[in-house]
Formats: C-alpha cells, structure tokens, sequence
C-alpha cells in the first residue's frame, strides 16, 4: 500500500509540475532508437523495372539491422499470392539456406554485403506486378520489414528522348556565352575611358604649368639683365 501511494504521489508531482512533458520526450527518444535499431528491407531508390519480354532481370534487394541478426527469415513473393523462393540466414558471415519454388528464379545474394537478391529468367508479360521482397529478424523479437519491386515487361524499351534537355542546355549555354561578352565589352570600354582620362590629366597639368610660368614655360626663355 505504502509504495503504491508512493507511486501515485510520483505521477501526481510530475502531472502537477509539468514533468509528464519530459517524460514523453523520453519516451519518443527511446522508440526513435528502437526504430533505427530495427531491421530494415530495401529495393534500390528505383521500385519499378522496365523489361523486354524474354530476358532475365536482377530483382535487387538488401538487408540492415544495427543490433546484427540470427535466423533471419527472408523470402520473395509474387503479388502476394505465389512464393518465388525461402531462404535463411543463420547469422552474419554465413551464407543464406535458399529454397527456390520456381525453376526461373536464381538466388544470387550474399550475406556479405547483406544482398538478398534474385534473378528472373525469360520473363514474359504474364510476370508482369508486384515482386515483394521480405525479411524477418527473431534478434529484434520478429521484427519484420518488407519492399515492393514493380515489373512492367514490353516489347521494346522506349528510347529517352533527349530534345528538352538539348534545347534547355542550348539555351543556357548561349545565355552564359551573352554573359561573357557583355562583361568583356564593359571591361574593355572602362579601360579605354580610364586611358582618356588619363590623357587629359596630362594635357591639363601641362597647361597648368606654362600659365603659372613654370620651368619649361617661355619665361624662362628671357635673359637675364648683366650686372655693371
């Protein structure tokens, strides 16, 4: 009774003194943690794959976990419904125990660098849809994470047609070029301003220095009265 009301006064004093503020500061700290701690599945930065029917794709996908695994449980399915293949990695530096559930999948990753990928042999429009890559780490209490690759097969891939972005470098080329020229006609119009002042300024000072009788004027061209 004694260290439940000790408890209650607790909570109490923190409801009252405005504590309960900090206390969900921590809380949210100590889940953020937990988060980054957590197994983490991934397919690239590009989810969707363009590919010529008949030809093979490499399906990539990657693991990561900051607290390490053991048994990692993975595997590939197809729109959620069809099992390409199992797989099971017993701990870091092992490599995984595969088994395939379709005759055209491969599994070529390795637990080295945490790759978990496959490759799909002569792919036809039927394959087209979801390829959902999935891992489950029993380290982190079956902490699970999966991604989704997208796959699109055509007849042909689409040439990338490059006009936009030719006639958008043109024209910044063509404005830089403009840039430059302005700025090489204004440096070379100051300079020839600043020669013209500087001619006057010799012009002037010469004129300055006759009229006061300077050396070099024509009153020193007078002679000098002879003593008796």
């Amino acid at each position: 009774m004694e260290s439940q009301e000790r408890s209650r006064s607790f909570f109490h004093r923190c409801r009252n003194s405005g504590d309960m503020k900090g206390v969900s500061v921590l809380v949210a700290l100590l889940l953020g943690m937990w988060g980054a701690q957590a197994l983490e599945v991934s397919v690239g930065k590009v989810t969707t794959i363009e590919a010529v029917n008949g030809s093979t794709v490499l399906m990539p996908c990657t693991y990561s976990s900051c607290i390490g695994i053991m048994n990692l449980e993975f595997h590939w399915s197809y729109n959620k419904t069809e099992m390409l293949m199992t797989g099971m990695i017993p701990m870091e530096g092992k490599e995984a125990r595969v088994n395939i559930q379709n005759e055209r999948v491969e599994f070529v990753g390795t637990s080295k660098t945490n790759n978990i990928s496959i490759i799909f042999k002569n792919i036809t429009f039927e394959d087209q849809g979801d390829y959902i890559c999935f891992g489950k780490n029993p380290k982190e209490k079956n902490r699970n994470h999966s991604a989704t690759l997208t796959l699109i097969v055509v007849d042909e891939l689409r040439e990338v047609d490059n006009t936009l972005t030719v006639i958008i470098m043109s024209v910044v080329g063509a404005v830089i070029g403009l840039i430059v020229l302005i700025m090489a006609i204004k440096s070379l119009v100051l300079r020839l301003f600043q020669d013209k002042n500087k001619e006057c300024l010799v012009s002037s000072s010469g004129n300055d220095n006759t009229e006061n009788g300077l050396s070099g004027s024509k009153a020193d061209d007078k002679p000098k009265p002879k003593l008796p």
